[in-house]
């Protein structure tokens, strides 16, 4: 697998089904996942820390058009868009055909829940033993018992839906206090489309790169 770098973050070259394939190898340590999207580019341009953070990441996956387009006119094409949500969607898939077992994590109050529900009724074999809103004090007391909370569900996939930068730098803080984890991915606004709240672009516009 190979990487390139764009405003120093280094992002995989990879598809998106062996992005699924890797994050799901079983290693000593979580596979942790970030989407850097264009938006957060530009953000890395002005604010180093924001580098460093995506840097912690053991996959980095290029979400949107905008990154594809930059890697090429940095003469370092990228093979596909690898968005946050279609990563999480096929890893779900593969999860439920494993027998994986799944937290999620982040939205207001109430949305984890019904993205649990909804995913279930689409992916029956799906195994999702914990939700829990993202309006939580992201340290202290407050924060040791969502992990704790976790710790208790023993998931093998944590997804973490607070919008960056939070939730980049929320699990490179919480993940070594989570070492059971297989895989911990963030993923923006992912429960609010599993929980039916938000509709993606259609297909078509997707196609052109104009999500």
């Amino acid at each position: 697998m190979s990487k390139i770098t764009l405003w120093g973050v280094a992002i995989d070259n990879v598809t998106l089904p062996r992005a699924v394939e890797l994050a799901l190898t079983p290693t000593l340590s979580p596979c942790l996942v970030m989407t850097p999207n264009a938006v957060m580019l530009d953000a890395c341009r002005r604010e180093p820390s924001h580098v460093r953070l995506f840097n912690r990441a053991t996959l980095s996956l290029p979400d949107g058009s905008g990154v594809l387009l930059a890697a090429k006119r940095a003469g370092t094409p990228l093979t596909e868009r690898v968005s946050g949500i279609e990563f999480g969607e096929a890893l779900l898939k593969k999860s439920a055909e494993r027998g994986a077992r799944v937290f999620l994590l982040g939205g207001k109050p109430g949305v984890a829940g019904m993205a649990a529900h909804r995913l279930r009724q689409r992916m029956p074999d799906l195994q999702i033993c914990g939700t829990y809103h993202g309006y939580f004090e992201k340290s202290g007391r407050e924060n040791d018992q969502v992990l704790a909370m976790i710790r208790a569900c023993q998931p093998d996939v944590l997804l973490v839906c607070f919008g960056f930068p939070l939730q980049e730098q929320w699990l490179c803080e919480n993940l070594p206090k989570l070492p059971f984890l297989q895989v911990a991915a963030g993923l923006g606004g992912s429960l609010d489309v599993w929980a039916g709240l938000v509709r993606r672009a259609p297909r078509w516009i997707r196609s052109t790169g104009m999500e």
